[in-house]
């Protein structure tokens, strides 16, 4: 699983995530739901405007979380094979 690594870029800025919002032009529920996990993706537009705004690469933002569920799930399919 791919986690979205907003709350510790903002954190690390001393920035809150109202300024987020206004300074990229992203919704607060798009900010949201990426904060939460919720999303299903991301637009390279909205990528592109949380880089700039928290003057960061896409590897600092876009991060694999150490998810137990997906690794035994990767797991049970090597066995399958």
């Amino acid at each position: 699983m791919i986690e979205i690594r907003v709350n510790e870029l903002l954190g690390g800025h001393g920035k809150s995530f109202y300024w987020l919002a206004k300074e990229t032009g992203i919704s607060h529920t798009t900010l949201w739901r990426l904060k939460k996990g919720k999303a299903l993706g991301i637009n390279f537009d909205t990528l592109e405007k949380l880089c700039d705004a928290l003057n960061c690469q896409t590897g600092e933002i876009l991060a694999l979380a150490n998810d137990k569920k997906a690794d035994k799930s990767r797991q049970t399919r090597k066995k399958k094979k």
